[in-house]
């Protein structure tokens, strides 16, 4: 058998089961799953309303294409979004995976430019640090340094603008809003652009930089300025993840003309994905005489939708979408117990998402230790601008209770006090 496989700094378990925050080796042992698999696991593994929830769907209808069969299940999941994450003046179109939800928003940003009356804006703009997805399109536009492809094989795609994170760009300070003032430069410079493309919250590729306090309200009002609509990817920090519904919704009059939505929706239980389009944007795409761009052939497809709407209701019983600051008392933790061990550059991050920095060439020691103590960790690296840098992302499930909390900061701590930088 040949199978083709990522590769990480440690083989993968053996894992036969997961539950709650627990991921269960063929031997017995267990492991807290502490980055939710890659930061999508929201609401634990095996979560009995979600698994009731796929059940019950796939015994009475699993696909059914939207032009053929009215989607209920879509309706359902629409308005209980909009309830909490938005208004009812917004809408919602879904797709299948993060990159294609991207893909999505950029073809409809492109949509509006064209019913406005500005064809020729196509162009789309993004920061030299980030990630937006796996297509050629979207690793173009990505500022993922270790992932970028090559000149050739970029399409002529590249970022446009420095992430606004001092360290990324491997300074010693950090910037302010007036940073925002160099998107405004790009997009003076240029006729051709549709939208700028940036994470609210960046994700793994620099582990949980946030952006300086009104950079992302000033990119909000040069963008709207300039006619040029603006895409948040929420991908990995939307619906509960940083603390509140929307990363975004942290920063007052920040919010975007599309948001990308998809791992907090199906939460690895459901391939699914959506783009939130504000109310400004709607009309022109309802006038512009042009079918909406392809959704894929499973997207929203029944199946996906219950699963996908067990795991807001989830979601709503915690709280998630309740409290503005949600996981404050884990980041305080986490900085007090972990900030004054040796190997730790810093520890950033918002609600159930962090990014813990590390001296060079201790990651992979780090991710040994942490197993050996019972944690899966995921781990991030190449955010400096000569692509070093690296660390290990902290991100349970949001339905992690205080007494699992305690347990992995404990057991954290102790791996981090066997790890030293090399000499």
């Amino acid at each position: 058998m040949t199978l083709l496989s990522p590769h990480l700094p440690l083989p993968p378990l053996e894992i036969v089961r997961g539950y709650g925050v627990w991921l269960e080796g063929s031997d017995g042992a267990r492991y807290f799953d502490a980055s939710s698999g890659s930061v999508c696991v929201n609401v634990g593994h095996a979560q009995p309303h979600v698994v009731s929830a796929i059940a019950n769907q796939a015994s009475r209808i699993a696909f059914g294409h939207p032009g053929v069969r009215r989607p209920r299940e879509l309706e359902a999941l629409t308005d209980h979004l909009l309830a909490r994450i938005a208004t009812l003046q917004h809408a919602l179109l879904f797709s299948t995976t993060g990159t294609a939800a991207v893909e999505l928003a950029i073809a409809l940003a492109r949509q509006y430019q064209r019913s406005s009356g500005y064809r020729r804006r196509h162009r789309i703009v993004t920061a030299d640090l980030g990630y937006h997805g796996s297509s050629a399109l979207t690793l173009g536009l990505s500022g993922h340094r270790r992932r970028r492809p090559t000149v050739e094989e970029s399409f002529g795609l590249s970022p446009s603008f420095h992430a606004p994170y001092g360290r990324s760009a491997g300074l010693d300070h950090s910037c302010d809003q007036t940073c925002a003032d160099e998107v405004a430069a790009v997009i003076d410079s240029e006729e051709d652009v549709a939208a700028v493309l940036i994470e609210p919250v960046n994700g793994t590729t620099g582990g949980g930089f946030s952006p300086p306090s009104g950079y992302l309200t000033q990119l909000r009002s040069i963008c709207r300025s300039r006619g040029v609509l603006l895409i948040h990817d929420e991908v990995l920090t939307g619906l509960g993840r940083c603390g509140s519904p929307l990363a975004s919704d942290a920063c007052a009059e920040a919010s975007p003309d599309l948001t990308v939505l998809s791992k907090g929706l199906g939460a690895g239980y459901a391939v699914i994905s959506a783009v939130l389009i504000s109310p400004e944007v709607i009309p022109a795409i309802e006038n512009s005489g042009e079918p909406l761009p392809m959704m894929g052939t499973m997207a929203g497809a029944p199946l996906a939708a219950a699963t996908a709407l067990a795991v807001q209701e989830v979601l709503d019983e915690i709280g998630a979408f309740a409290a503005a600051s949600r996981g404050s008392a884990l980041f305080e933790a986490l900085r007090s117990r972990l900030a004054p061990f040796e190997i730790v550059r810093d520890v950033r991050g918002r609600g159930f998402f962090y990014g813990v920095e590390l001296a060079p060439a201790t990651a992979p020691v780090l991710l040994q230790a942490a197993r050996a103590e019972s944690i899966q960790l995921y781990p991030f690296n190449g955010f400096l601008p000569d692509g070093s840098g690296e660390g290990i992302i902290v991100a349970p499930p949001l339905t992690a209770v205080d007494d699992e909390l305690g347990w992995l900061l404990d057991r954290l701590e102790a791996a981090f006090s066997v790890v030293r930088p090399p000499r």
